[in-house]
Parts: C-alpha cells; structure tokens; sequence
C-alpha cells in the first residue's frame, strides 16, 4: 500500500505485529511514538494512518486503498521531531498501557527500508531461521563465481536458490502475479485523474500523458522512437498511484516502485519475442541484485537518501532488462553499475514529506536510466572500459550515505524539500546525525 515502504509498509506492519504481540493482555491503551524521519515526514508519509491500521489488525498486502479509520479512542501517537532512537532513524516504541496507565509491554521496531521490520534485539542480526539455500550470495563477486564455476545463469541460480523453501511452480505463478499487480497499477495509473493528497495539490499528470501518446498510436514491438514517452508514462503512472495509497509492489521501495514496471513494461510492449519466461528471468535477476544492495548497503532512503531507492531500483532494471536481452553476465554487472554510478550522491527531500515531488519524476528518469544502461553495456564487449565494479559502486553509494548530512535523508529539511514549505509547518529540527 502506498506512499512508503519505509513510513508507511514498515509501521503498519510494526504496529499490527505489535497489536498481536499484546493482544491478551487486553491493553487499555496503546501508545505509538515516532522518532527520527519517522517522525519528520510521517505525516506526508501516512505513518500515522500506517499505525492506526495497524493497531487495529491490518495488514498492508491486505488492506483495501482508502480503508476508512478504525475508532482511534484506545490509540496515543507521540512524535519526537528532535529526537532518534540509537540504531536508525526509522524508529519506532510501542508500549502498551493497563488502565492505571502501568506500562504493560513495550517494543522498539525499526523500518530499515523497502517494508522490512526489524526490533531492537534483532537489529544488526541475520536471522538463521531458514533452510540454506544452495548458492549464497553476499557480493556481486560471489554470485558471479557461483554463476561461472557451476555454469549457470543469474535465473537458474536464483531459481536454485528460490527451490529451497518453496516449489518451482510457486515461484513462477508469484512472480508473474507479481507482474499482474505491477501491470494493473499501470493500468490504473494511466486511467485515473485527479489531485493527489496534501498541500501540493499535485495533478495526476500520467492520464493525460497516456491520452497524447495513445493519440499517435499504442506501442509496437520495434518501434523505438517514443520508448522514453512510453517508459515515463508507465514510471508516472505507478508513483501517482502509489503517492494516492493505491496499491503498487514494493521494488525495492514504494518511493522507486516505478521503475521496475516502467521497464518490465517496456520490454513486454516494444521489444520482439518477449514472453511470460522472459518476465521471469527479469524479476528474478533484479530481486538478485537488490539482495546485494541489501546486504552491502542499504534501500532506505533515510540511511542513504535516494539513491538506496531510485538507484537501486533503476540498478535492479538496468541489470534485469540486460539478462532478458541475452547480456552475458559480465554485461548484467556492467549495466547493474553503470546505473547506480549515475544515481551516486541523490538526496532523498521529498517537498512536505509527500511521496511525491520529486519522487514521481525521478521515478520516470531512472527508467530512462535503466534502459540507456542497458544499452551502453550490451554495445561494448567483454573487456569495454569497465573500470569500476558492481562491488565497489556499491560500496561507494554505501560510504556516500553515510557521509550524506541527515537533512538530505528523507528528513524534509534540506535541499529540494526547503524550496516550498509546508504551510501547516514542518518544524525545522535538529536532528543528531545516526
């Protein structure tokens, strides 16, 4: 559900875990306290509407678009725009009162980014919870070795590793419902208009792009020269759904949900001979590529600002679309390099907090990106220049996060964010840096 994996996926599923958590000791009343960017944007985020939901037994894979409020009489939310909790800046403590106002139980969850949860203790702690899969993987390095020694693509690699905990028919009908969602968001995207929520009072602007391209024609397998239109219609069309709380699929994130439809869509539209097999190997090659910026780095746009979201995402894409062109694996690692290269260094300052200037746009460019990627990479052979690994500009983004001043990390207090200001006020803060 949209706008936020991060603000409003994570606390929804933060806060739901919390209600079942307590749910026998029949609270009086549960409080909810926002610290951090929680607490900054939470509001343009819908993290509090995130909680109360989630408070009260919803799910964000489950819940319907729009689902009116539940009785908030039993809830307390307390933001802390001064303050963070000591492991990340998506923070959130939960505590559950008895009549008398006695602290029951209480909980500290941290939103890490892409709609993961994590608590306190596990914070820092991989879960080994899970049956090993075949071919683990933490760096591009080791996928491409287990790729090479055991004569395998990133797909049946993958798809080895996927076997593991369920069947390979799951696996597929997931992936190509995953690819149904992701077409219908479009699809919904392109066809509704209307102002999206907040001060902004941003127009949907997708509808009518979608009308003037339709005008000239629908798109046709090999025919290139409205590719960009096509790709920022469909990049647009998914983030106004997400920025209205549709629903969308988190890839990595609900801020860059745009770009993996944009350009899975692009190649089922415009290229020849695309089909269900060719989807498959898309999705599976980029959820390959995201676990090495999940492990290596980070999604989260308020650790690493938005080149964890945007940059990943048109990474995963560029990466993806280059496996179901053919592109030897040295090519996908190129291509997956060559788009975050292009990302380092991206702020994440969405204006007010909403998911949605710049996010909408910036969604439309990384598909442009992905592709273009795709392209350098599939034009040069094997030994074409490639300098800087997938590996190390993963390093790189991970560095320049942590070098990034918090007021740039999904704060709503610097760059493009402090060009309009919210007329119900956004309390500037000063926030200790993670």
């Amino acid at each position: 559900i949209g706008p936020s994996s991060s603000h409003t996926v994570g606390p929804m599923k933060a806060a739901y875990q919390f209600s079942q958590l307590v749910k026998e000791k029949n609270p009086s009343k549960i409080r909810a306290e926002l610290f951090g960017s929680l607490a900054l944007t939470g509001k343009g985020h819908g993290t509090d509407i995130a909680i109360y939901h989630g408070l009260a037994g919803q799910q964000p894979h489950l819940i319907e678009p729009n689902c009116p409020l539940p009785n908030l009489d039993r809830f307390e939310l307390i933001f802390h725009k001064d303050k963070l909790l000591p492991k990340h800046t998506n923070g959130m403590l939960f505590t559950a009162l008895d009549r008398n106002g006695k602290d029951i139980a209480h909980q500290i969850y941290y939103s890490i980014g892409g709609g993961f949860i994590v608590t306190e203790e596990e914070y820092g702690h991989e879960k080994h919870d899970r049956k090993p899969e075949p071919y683990p993987f933490n760096t591009a390095e080791q996928l491409l070795h287990h790729c090479a020694k055991n004569k395998l693509s990133i797909r049946e690699l993958m798809l080895a590793n996927e076997k593991t905990w369920r069947s390979e028919d799951e696996i597929k009908s997931g992936l190509l419902h995953i690819a149904d969602v992701m077409q219908k968001c479009i699809e919904r995207g392109c066809h509704t208009e209307g102002i999206l929520p907040g001060f902004l009072k941003v127009k949907r602007r997708a509808p009518d792009l979608y009308k003037k391209l339709c005008s000239q024609g629908s798109p046709k397998p090999s025919e290139h020269a409205d590719v960009m239109h096509w790709l920022n219609v469909y990049a647009m069309a998914v983030n106004e759904e997400n920025a209205a709380g549709g629903r969308i699929v988190t890839a990595p994130t609900n801020g860059a949900a745009g770009i993996i439809p944009s350009v899975l869509h692009y190649y089922k539209n415009f290229l020849p001979n695309s089909n269900d097999d060719g989807v498959i190997t898309f999705l599976l090659t980029a959820g390959a590529i995201a676990i090495l910026y999940k492990k290596g780095a980070s999604i989260s746009g308020a650790e690493v600002g938005c080149q964890g979201e945007v940059g990943v995402a048109s990474s995963m894409a560029a990466g993806a679309l280059t496996a179901v062109l053919g592109g030897t694996l040295s090519q996908i690692e190129k291509s997956a390099e060559i788009a975050m290269e292009h990302h380092l260094g991206m702020t994440c300052d969405p204006i007010g907090g909403f998911v949605q200037i710049p996010c909408i746009e910036r969604n439309a460019m990384g598909s442009v990106k992905a592709v273009n990627a795709t392209r350098i990479a599939l034009m040069e052979d094997e030994s074409g220049g490639h300098k800087v690994s997938l590996d190390k500009v993963i390093a790189a983004m991970r560095q320049t996060g942590k070098d990034m001043m918090s007021i740039y990390k999904e704060t709503s207090l610097g760059g493009l964010a402090a060009a309009i200001k919210d007329p119900h006020g956004v309390a500037t803060a000063n926030i200790p840096e993670c």
